[in-house]
């Protein structure tokens, strides 16, 4: 009786196809997603050992939320002792609203492709060893409220992008190599220096209306 109950899983496969095609899509899409991350990393501690990609969907993974459309909203690995680098392919999960990496020992550079997560709410990438610029394609995350990208080593410009970022809340970018001046207008208008501290190739604020952002100084 027991075994007559059991239903075989490629049953269970074609019944939530046919019910919610698109569901099963998305969710296979961000499965690989994640997945592309998990082959870019090292795991030590086996924190992504659940990251199987033969199932139906990523949700039962540890360390990733989803919400009741299988979507996934919340990637939470901070303090993971991951190391390696970030991937592309993260920017397809289109209704993330928490990327928390924080305390790992990601290197590279952060793929202007993370800008495409427009429900972004909070990207925590803060103490890793993240080299490159800060990518202006953030300015794109129209939700964020908790930028923190501090205690890399970021080089380059601050992009003046960001300060359309009207929703934003928290922002540290201290602690890396960053140069020129930085914003003061905008939503930047509301950041103390706190916020920049410990980039020694930083001039300052700027000061609108009377020095230029963009003195053709080599800033790299």
């Amino acid at each position: 009786m027991e075994r007559s109950m059991r239903v075989p899983f490629y049953v269970l496969a074609i019944f939530l196809l046919l019910s919610d095609p698109f569901a099963v899509i998305n969710a296979n899409s961000e499965g690989d997603a994640l997945f592309a991350f998990r082959r870019a990393v090292k795991d030590p501690n086996n924190v992504l050992q659940s990251w199987d990609p033969t199932l139906v969907d990523p949700c039962t993974w540890f360390h990733v939320t989803c919400d009741d459309d299988k979507r996934v909203t919340r990637l939470d690995l901070g303090h993971a002792k991951l190391s390696g680098h970030l991937v592309p392919e993260l920017g397809r999960l289109q209704r993330l609203q928490f990327l928390e990496l924080y305390k790992n020992d990601l290197k590279g550079p952060i793929p202007k492709e993370l800008g495409d997560l427009k429900n972004l709410v909070s990207l925590g990438l803060y103490q890793n060893n993240l080299t490159g610029s800060i990518p202006a394609s953030l300015s794109n995350l129209s939700n964020i409220k908790f930028l923190r990208l501090n205690s890399n080593m970021l080089t380059g410009r601050i992009p003046r992008e960001l300060t359309k970022l009207g929703n934003l809340k928290i922002l540290d970018l201290s602690n890396n190599d960053l140069c020129g001046t930085f914003p003061t207008s905008g939503s930047f208008s509301k950041f103390s220096e706190q916020s920049f501290k410990n980039n020694t190739r930083l001039k300052g604020p700027e000061l609108m209306g009377f020095v230029r952002y963009d003195t053709g100084e080599s800033c790299k």
